[in-house]
């Protein structure tokens, strides 16, 4: 039963990637130091790409008796290479490795989102530009306020995701630093060549507190705080356009690819992926106070607590990625029904605004 409670291989088997090839430039620095010979350094090398392709094909045999990915790894290295599979951990303790992974997997990670939110960004001016000369009801209260264009409004969420992808840029700053070499918590008196490591796996930095190294978890609570907001702004855009498509509005017509029909009534058409955005928003915001309450209160340095920093941020970066696609979908594909915002305009005393400051000049 302990075995099952405290293993982790459940979820951070997907670090698998960042595991080898952190191992593999642990190996390389290794030997450039002496402690392995140049055979003994391809020996490894070799098998770690060879479980990467085991792992990768789905024919690599995972159990809770070994806890984690990197336990994993081990001993499928040492059953592969003997002896020489032992020396690999040297100068290392999984307490740095598992920072170090977890900063290689949100590199890539944060990559892919930046791109997804300049596609969005690309996407909302593209489409702002169709729509300069379409009028439509502003609201503030709900209740229809000021007169505005469509592609003014597009360009509201425009500059709250140009935010996003600047926090993001924060983050990924905060990420890029080589926790390697800090040990279990005090280092190694073995000489380790931190900065070979460090250009080895593209990092800009190595850690400067042993201590820090292995208990600091800012960067995933920063990482979920940037994707949490980008789910925030997402979640207000769902909104509006589930708004603005119900029949009640008219104002758009969504992507049929995007959309359900009911079970039971033929008439639907139900804007569920822009509904599943906003429903996912909340569980992100949790991932974001999981962190939060994971963090208060640890002694330093590493506490077997720090396992469970895993699932939220993976599931964080996961949602944020698809809800991005989603949203990019949508926009691209949502038809604009300029008739109907135009009757709205037409129908209020929204100009009135206008007409009391042109009074006022006067």
């Amino acid at each position: 039963m302990m075995e099952r409670f405290s293993a982790s291989i459940g979820f951070d088997w997907m670090l698998y990637e960042q595991d080898i090839e952190g191992s593999k430039a642990h190996a390389e620095m290794l030997c450039r130091i002496g402690v392995l010979s140049a055979n003994e350094k391809e020996v490894l090398v070799n098998a770690l790409e060879d479980i990467k392709t085991e792992i990768r094909d789905g024919e690599f045999a995972f159990s809770s008796a070994l806890e984690d990915i990197h336990m994993h790894v081990e001993a499928r290295l040492i059953e592969m290479t003997g002896e020489v599979g032992k020396k690999l951990h040297t100068g290392r303790s999984r307490n740095d490795q598992v920072s170090l992974d977890m900063r290689m997997f949100l590199k890539r990670e944060l990559i892919e989102i930046s791109e997804g939110l300049r596609t969005l960004l690309m996407t909302l001016i593209a489409r702002a530009e169709q729509e300069q000369r379409t009028i439509m009801p502003g609201y503030t209260h709900m209740q229809r306020a000021q007169v505005v264009t469509f592609a003014h409004y597009l360009l509201a969420y425009y500059y709250m995701f140009k935010r996003d992808l600047g926090r993001i840029k924060t983050v990924q700053e905060g990420v890029d630093v080589l926790p390697l070499g800090s040990g279990a918590l005090a280092g190694s008196t073995i000489p380790l060549d931190r900065e070979f490591v460090r250009a080895k796996l593209g990092f800009s930095r190595v850690s400067e507190n042993s201590m820090d190294s292995v208990s600091d978890r800012d960067f995933i609570v920063e990482a979920i705080f940037a994707a949490a907001m980008v789910m925030i702004h997402l979640s207000r855009l769902s909104e509006d356009l589930i708004i603005f498509s119900t029949e009640e509005f008219g104002f758009v017509s969504l992507p049929d690819a995007l959309c359900t029909g009911s079970s039971l009534m033929p008439h639907k058409k139900n804007p569920d992926s822009l509904e599943l955005i906003r429903g996912n928003t909340s569980r992100v915001v949790g991932d974001l106070f999981s962190i939060f309450t994971l963090l208060k209160g640890l002694p330093l340095t590493y506490d077997r607590d720090l396992q469970e920093d895993k699932e939220p941020l993976f599931h964080a970066i996961g949602t944020v990625k698809d809800a991005v696609s989603i949203m990019d979908l949508c926009i691209k594909g949502l038809t604009a029904r300029k008739e109907r915002m135009e009757t709205a305009v037409y129908e209020s005393f929204m100009p009135a605004v206008e007409m009391a400051e042109y009074l006022t000049v006067k």
